[in-house]
This record gives C-alpha cells, structure tokens and sequence, in this order.
C-alpha cells in the first residue's frame, strides 16, 4: 500500500508500472498498468528494453484514497501461447466477468493478444489457452459502448509490428508509409458476446483533418503511433493515442466508435521518458488521465511509474491541454 496519491506524482513506488488502464468497477477506481523491470538488457526500436513478465492490479477507493496493490495478476509462465513481454493490457466487465486483454510474443515472436477472466476485478485472472484468433500487434483498448457492444482498439508502430501488418499477414520486413502517405491507423473490431473472440476481421480506423483529409505519416505531430483509448462524451467518440516520436497524447473524435476521426488537439504535453500511454475514466463526476513517466528512475525508459491528473473539456467539447508538470508557484 502507498501513500495517498496526488497528482502528477507516482502512485506507486515500490514497484515500476506503466500503460494505465483505469476503470470504475464495484465503486472503486481500478488500473490495470504494465509492470516494468529492472535489467540490463539492450535498448532499441524493437522493444526489448520493455521485458515485462507480469500484471498487477492497482486500486483507490476514491481520488484521496490510499493506492492498494493487489499483487501478481496474471503471469507469463501461466499463459500457454506467449514466449515474452507481457505489455499494456486493459480490463471490461460483462457477462458477470472480469476479462483481461494483453498482447504478448508468441512462439514466432509476433505479437499476439490474449485474454483472461477472472470473478474479481483485482484477479488473479485466467488465461485462455489461445490468442484471440484474427488478433495481432499491440496495446488492447477495449470500449463497452451503451447499447452493450464491446469494440477492441489495438496497434502500435515498431516494436508493436503494426506496419508489418498493412497486407493482411504479417511481413517480417515491412516497412512504414511513405511520410506523404496517409499514416497508419489503429486497428479496431467488434468483440464477440463471449468477449473471447473478434465478431470481424478487424478494420483500420481512419483520422482525418478538419477538411477531411487523411492525417499523413510524415505529420509526426498528429500521427497515430500506439495507445489507443477510446471514451466518450455528450455523444461524440474520442479516440485518444500516443504520436510515438513526438511524444503527445492526442485525441480525435467521432459520432461513430469506428470512425472516421477528426484530429482536435493535444491533451498531454511530452513528458520525462519516451513513451506515453494513458487512459482516461469519469469518476464521481469529474474526468481523469492516467499516464506514465519515467521521473521516478530519473528518465530510464524502462522504469516508469503511473500517475494521474483532472482531465477539463470546454464549453466546445475540446480538451484542454494539460502540462504534466505544472508550475509550483
């Protein structure tokens, strides 16, 4: 257990955790982060740095609670198709179940998602002894829309294989688009009732400018690069995500959940560490973001530690840009 969180400082320090995930279930705030480890191991665009080997489950009765860990979740050695890296997951509540989506290696080394199911939202979970059939790549949003239907968002650049998917089939030495092409979108598909399997063959989510044009590889300012998250608000779609190289979180909206996405801004400036993964949650009337940074190893990127701070729309329905590191003054 921690000290009572404040925001935008650690909520956990004990252990390095990052790619949060934060639901509302039974009343109580629940993030499912990735947990990253400390080891020598090389740092490169194939995300061998990131080695992660389990999931713990954080939880806060409220805002001004103290942060609870629920221990070890869900480990590798339990999951028979994954080889390594057990990286961001996220968590959805149906059919009186707790699932657990997460994307690993498998045996061939590509990334594949899995799932897991637990009755608790703090696990330990179970998984399925097989990847979701159709799945590939990386960072699994899943989004419960009102009407019921559960939507998964997935896929990250580099080290999350997404361009070497862009025929259909996974191509080892596939490279990106041309930086005047249209960039790569996230891929999304609706969940099966079982929350087990994908209804469809997923589809890649497109977003545009204010004019309706395809936002393009080379515009690293506004590209999708990985982390997707999908919310919604006054009836209007806002698909979240990370531009990778640029180091923002940016969000672009929709009347549809998959799309296509008009770019409306940037909700969180570059932050210490070159990755920035996030989720965003209303609880008890206000909106949250959770994020990650990597102040608490003095900028390592693979020792990270989750935090959160209030999300503020305006009268518009935009976001406002949040500084993650406000002045004192």
């Amino acid at each position: 257990m921690n000290n009572i969180p404040k925001p935008n400082e650690p909520l956990v320090t004990h252990i390095f955790t990052a790619d949060p995930s934060a639901h509302v279930f039974e009343g109580k705030i629940y993030i499912y982060p990735s947990h990253d480890l400390d080891h020598d191991g090389p740092d490169n665009d194939n995300g061998d740095q990131y080695a992660m080997e389990d999931y713990h489950v954080l939880s806060m009765d409220n805002m001004d609670s103290p942060v609870v860990d629920h221990g070890e979740a869900l480990h590798l050695r339990d999951i028979p198709w994954a080889s390594q890296q057990l990286w961001a997951p996220d968590a959805v509540f149906k059919n009186n179940t707790y699932y657990l989506f997460f994307p690993a290696r498998d045996h061939d080394g590509i990334f594949r998602i899995g799932v897991a199911t637990s009755a608790s939202p703090s696990g330990p979970f179970k998984p399925e002894p097989h990847y979701i059939e159709g799945s590939y790549s990386i960072d699994p949003a899943v989004f419960m829309d009102e009407d019921g239907q559960a939507y998964m968002y997935f896929g990250g650049l580099w080290g999350g294989q997404l361009e070497k998917w862009q025929s259909g089939s996974f191509k080892q030495d596939a490279a990106g688009p041309d930086p005047g092409a249209p960039a790569l979108g996230p891929r999304a598909a609706r969940l099966s009732d079982d929350m087990l399997s994908l209804q469809e063959e997923p589809v890649e989510i497109s977003i545009v400018d204010e004019d309706g044009s395809p936002i393009l590889a080379g515009d690293e300012d506004r590209r999708y690069f990985e982390g997707p998250w999908l919310h919604k608000y006054k009836g209007w779609y806002y698909l979240s995500y990370s531009t990778g190289t640029t180091h923002k979180l940016v969000y672009a909206v929709s009347r549809n959940p998959l799309g296509p996405y008009t770019f409306k801004g940037t909700i969180l400036k570059p932050v210490i560490g070159w990755t920035t993964h996030h989720s965003i949650v209303e609880f008890n009337g206000k909106w949250y973001l959770f994020y990650h940074d990597c102040s608490l190893s003095e900028g390592v990127n693979h020792k990270r530690c989750v935090k959160f701070t209030e999300l503020h729309y305006n009268e518009d329905g935009t976001i406002r840009t949040i500084d993650p590191y406000p002045s004192k003054e």
